[in-house]
């Protein structure tokens, strides 16, 4: 379980590919320390799996759908990734609960400077769409955000402060890049059981992917 409160930007070192999975290494000095082998750590948002460690950063596996869900499958060589490790049991919860399982990708949209801070709106995929709500809470490449307006039923836009700004990686991202999304937890376990019940419809019953109420 994570908090999408990033902790430091890595970079990835190095990338190997094998057969149905894809070795990343990331240089990450500011963590490592504290890491040990079979450590969770979300990257970008997706929980993965420490399976080695150096002195200044570790190396994790992606395979299957973690490379078909995630931005995973784009990483280089120099790439910034947002990290977090597992929250401890007991630690404040600073931003909200994420379980580092990503949901789909997004894509961003635009940047809006806008003062001190900057206005960014995603293209959401139904899945995530249909619980996402206004002033609600969505994990964007693992960097936990409040939903600033809902410009379109798939459009979501967020208000980047300054600080999250400079201690992530959202701000070297480019219109038209994916970016890995997660739902709001709550959101998702709400609208799964009221849509087993039959008062809510199911994403499939219209186009847009947003749950209705049944009249």
């Amino acid at each position: 379980m994570f908090s999408g409160i990033v902790e430091t930007v890595g970079t990835v070192t190095a990338v190997r590919e094998g057969e149905d999975v894809r070795a990343i290494t990331i240089r990450a000095v500011e963590i490592v320390e504290e890491l040990t082998p079979g450590a969770s750590v979300a990257v970008d948002g997706a929980c993965l799996t420490v399976v080695a460690l150096a002195e200044d950063g570790f190396t994790v596996d992606a395979v299957g759908t973690t490379l078909a869900r995630t931005v995973a499958g784009s990483y280089r060589p120099g790439a910034r990734v947002n990290l977090e490790r597992a929250m401890r049991l007991g630690d404040r919860l600073d931003g909200h609960l994420v379980q580092g399982h990503v949901d789909a990708l997004g894509e961003l949209l635009e940047v809006v400077p806008a003062g001190e801070y900057h206005r960014m709106d995603f293209r959401l995929p139904p899945i995530v769409a249909k619980v996402t709500i206004l002033h609600g809470s969505i994990t964007i490449n693992g960097v936990s955000l409040t939903v600033n307006a809902l410009p379109a039923t798939d459009v979501c836009q967020v208000a980047v402060i300054p600080y999250t700004w400079s201690h992530t990686n959202l701000a070297h991202l480019e219109p038209g890049e994916g970016v890995n999304l997660e739902g709001d937890l709550i959101g998702k376990y709400v609208g799964s059981m009221l849509a087993a019940r039959g008062v809510l419809k199911e994403a499939g019953d219209q186009d847009d992917g947003v749950l209705r109420v049944r009249e």
